[in-house]
């Protein structure tokens, strides 16, 4: 078994280029809402808003995940 060391390097680029991306898209979407994300779900334990941000979050990986593919 022969390990291209080009494969892990690229591998690396766009794991760290997703990432990035779903970070500045949680920022994004936690400066259009009226309220703060995290707070509203950690020290109000609002559970809905914490459901509704975990499917959109979802949902954006997979398409973070596709573009980036």
């Amino acid at each position: 078994m022969e390990i291209h060391i080009n494969y892990i390097i690229e591998a690396v680029i766009f794991s760290g280029i997703g990432l990035v991306l779903y970070a500045v898209a949680f920022i994004l979407m936690d400066m259009l809402t009226p309220y703060k994300l995290w707070h509203e779900i950690i020290e109000s334990k609002n559970m809905a808003l914490a459901i509704l941000i975990g499917a959109a979050m979802l949902g954006l990986s997979n398409i973070i995940a596709a573009a980036v593919h």
